[in-house]
């Protein structure tokens, strides 16, 4: 039997990174690479252990993925994230020429649409994969970290 992984399952595996980060107490955003129905990166915000603002989880996931293929493009990859990628992340998603981005939540203030940051001229993107599930972890980690304030 021959089949096929969609995108609602790898963005449950995105999420999935995203609960880990929310474990570690970081904003919970969650991200994976995949090649031809394969995951060849699994990463999460990084930011408050690393003490690194540019740890986020795709800059996480860009660098795994390179490591794994062995070079700095990633032509025939899909990004899977739960929120949708700030103006620095789209930045490194343009210079990998990442063929296809996959978000959940949009970022209407920080995301990099709002910024009016472009993606490379050959890479797809399809927002609002499970934007419910991305943004109610987002929206929880908040109303958390506020009560502990």
């Amino acid at each position: 039997m021959n089949f096929k992984l969609d995108d609602n399952y790898f963005m449950k595996k995105a999420l999935l990174e995203a609960e880990l980060a929310f474990e570690k107490g970081e904003v919970p955003v969650g991200a994976i690479i995949v090649v031809e129905q394969q995951i060849i990166a699994r990463a999460h915000n990084l930011t408050e252990l690393l003490n690194d603002v540019t740890a986020h989880a795709e800059m996480q996931a860009i660098t795994s993925a390179s490591n794994y293929l062995g070079g700095k493009f990633l032509h025939n990859c899909t990004l899977y994230v739960t929120l949708e990628p700030c103006q620095m992340c789209a930045g490194a998603l343009y210079w990998s020429q990442i063929s296809r981005l996959v978000y959940g939540a949009d970022d209407q203030k920080r995301g990099f649409r709002a910024m009016g940051t472009s993606l490379h001229p050959k890479t797809t993107f399809q927002g609002g994969i499970m934007a419910k599930e991305a943004s109610d972890l987002l929206k929880r980690f908040f109303v958390e970290k506020r009560n502990l304030n």
